[in-house]
């Protein structure tokens, strides 16, 4: 295979030894044999050494215009001062965290590393829920639950509205430019002249590894967000799992570009974390997995030589387009890097092997792929493979510190995980704490695992979907939803984004598909931008999906895999509705129960013209 065929570029990775159990019931405790060496109470300890040890290595620096705005070790700590000293004059405690509801840059991180050294939550919530949302219902129900004692917002304009139909005008509310009108507001800038106290060193002696840091909000894929409480060990310990499988971050500070939002937590705690932790470089990324903000990361891959570099799936698709018009930014994407990792979603095997060649392209050498498993219960890293893969999917071994619980659950292996960066429960709601863990502490996180290799368990794990996310058809034939799903998507790539299957209680599966109207365009010779209806009636569209589902239904082997009926949806997912989270995963039940109507024509007795009707072969 070609992926074999050049060397890798040297990367030293760290072990991943496990222990494993067999009980009589069936279950397997495996457990990491790995050492975990001593991390510091606070992640903010470990900025503060690195402000002792190296004060002018550039630790943050994001986009103003064309250049960038930088700051140091020792300026981050030094401004976190008298940042921390206006929280405590605010009267700000875990009864009134602060909430932070615009995107990344640098006054959000002054702001919350400011609300950790002193002991202060903070949350950082979704801008979507702001900027897309019109009823603001996520936003009220997360307001609510925090009981907040500030909110910053970058821009007081852009999120005004959001603010005033929200939180109460006697709110403290910080902005770093134009404030609105009508209620008391700070600027931000007017924070770093606040007089420090001896109060800012008391508070920040105080704090322990079980002080919490942050309360992340889970993206609601599933109903409302949760608040998932984040301890200064969580995050700490994280990091150095994270350091003891990705050896080569302790032989030079890291580079990162990157754009994942910081309300979530592989962004706003692996990324972030990986730079300061080891004493590396952050630049913010303002550009974005979309036709329209790709271009930006492209330019600032023209600036920025990462090391290692860390992306959705759906950014990876677009970089491998691009690289042929833009050497430069391959150019330097791989000059310094050590490593590529991927999460959030399955990589495509075409945008795995695109990537391959890129690397090789450019350097004659294959850049390691990795990906990893974990979620914000746990901080996020729990899984990851430390050798190179050449084909997308696995998980990996347990990291350093954790003990997983595989479970049999009928056909399936629910996986349930232990460890030192496991969170302690959900914010203000001790029944859903309750529910999350089993009689022996396990975290249940709602996931299934398989081996890879089911002879060799050193292979690692392959993610199999959630456990309850597979149903029966009304014969009693159990549907594997993720490998139907995936199969799915993979048979008419790049042109769906995703697809919501139906069939409980049905004698098929159906499937609404959500297209990728970036990639059907070109198919039809339109523009990105032309509305959706169009693109999808053209007939180039229409039959490259009906021969790709076709195609699938024919290799079917029976009813548990065949997808009989297929719906394109002309309407994107409703964030108001909860059919997609702020982070573009669907809401199966959401989708389903809010479109019923579409459901039913899915399997009426004679279906319209818009259902593509897929027989299996020999029917």
């Amino acid at each position: 295979m070609t992926l074999q065929v050049a060397p890798v570029r040297p990367v030293r990775m760290g072990n991943m030894a496990f222990e494993a159990d067999c009980r009589a019931d069936g279950t397997t405790i495996v457990r990491s044999v790995e050492a975990l060496a001593a991390y510091p109470r606070a992640i903010v300890d470990a900025l503060e050494s690195w402000a002792e040890k190296t004060p002018d290595t550039m630790a943050i620096a994001d986009r103003e215009g064309e250049g960038w705005r930088k700051l140091s070790y020792a300026q981050i700590v030094q401004r976190i001062q008298p940042l921390a000293q206006a929280l405590l004059d605010a009267k700000l405690s875990p009864e009134r965290p602060l909430m932070i509801i615009s995107g990344n840059e640098i006054e959000h991180l002054l702001l919350g590393l400011a609300a950790i050294w002193v002991g202060i939550p903070y949350a950082p919530i979704s801008p979507a829920y702001s900027l897309i949302s019109t009823d603001y219902g996520k936003l009220k129900h997360i307001a609510g639950l925090l009981t907040p004692g500030m909110i910053y917002a970058s821009d007081g304009e852009k999120f005004g509205p959001a603010i005033a139909a929200t939180f109460h005008p006697d709110t403290p509310l910080i902005v770093r430019r134009n404030a609105p009108k009508g209620r008391p507001v700070q600027l931000f800038d007017d924070l770093l002249d606040t007089p420090v106290t001896a109060e800012v060193a008391a508070a920040h002696a105080a704090i322990t590894p079980d002080t919490v840091a942050k309360i992340l909000f889970t993206s609601g894929s599933t109903g409302l967000p949760k608040g998932v409480i984040t301890t200064n060990r969580m995050m700490a310990c994280n990091q150095e799992m994270i350091r003891t499988a990705l050896a080569f971050l302790q032989d030079e500070p890291p580079v990162l570009l990157d754009w994942m939002p910081w309300n979530h937590v592989a962004g706003g705690s692996h990324n972030i974390g990986i730079a300061l932790y080891n004493g590396g470089s952050f630049y913010i990324d303002d550009g974005q997995p979309t036709p329209d903000r790709i271009g930006r990361t492209l330019e600032n891959l023209g600036h920025v030589q990462p090391t290692l570099f860390t992306n959705v799936p759906k950014a990876y698709e677009f970089l491998v387009a691009a690289f042929d018009a833009h050497p430069e930014a391959r150019r330097n994407l791989f000059a310094r890097l050590k490593l590529l990792q991927y999460a959030g979603a399955g990589l495509s095997q075409h945008v795995f092997e695109g990537l391959d060649r890129a690397a090789r392209a450019e350097t004659g050498e294959r850049v390691m792929i990795i990906t990893g498993y974990g979620s914000t219960e746990t901080a996020p890293f729990a899984f990851t493979t430390t050798w190179p893969v050449t084909e997308a999917g696995h998980i990996g071994l347990p990291a350093a510190g954790m003990t997983v619980k595989l479970v049999p659950d009928g056909d399936k292996t629910e996986l349930r995980i232990k460890g030192p960066n496991v969170t302690p429960g959900y914010w203000r709601d001790a029944e859903k704490t309750a529910e999350a863990f089993d009689d022996e502490g396990f975290y249940k996180i709602g996931d299934a695992v398989r081996r890879a290799d089911p002879d060799d368990l050193a292979k690692g794990f392959v993610f199999d979907g959630r456990v309850t996310e597979d149903f029966k058809l009304s014969t009693g034939t159990w549907v594997n939803f993720a490998a139907v799903r995936a199969a799915t998507i993979a048979a008419c790539v790049p042109l769906i984004r995703d697809v919501v299957l139906t069939g409980l209680d049905r004698n098929f599966i159906g499937a609404m598909i959500f297209p990728d109207l970036e990639a059907c365009a070109p198919l039809a010779g339109l523009s990105p931008h032309t509305d959706a209806q169009t693109i999808l009636a053209h007939a180039a569209v229409r039959q490259r999906l009906t021969d790709g589902l076709t195609a699938l239904a024919q290799r079917a082997t029976g009813s548990s895999n065949h997808l009989a009926r297929a719906l394109v949806l002309t309407t994107a997912p409703d964030i108001d509705k909860g059919e997609i989270t702020d982070k573009g995963s669907i809401n199966q039940r959401a989708v389903r129960t809010h479109r019923a109507d579409l459901v039913a024509a899915l399997y009426a007795d004679q279906p319209g013209p818009d259902i593509i009707l897929l027989p299996r072969k020999g029917a």
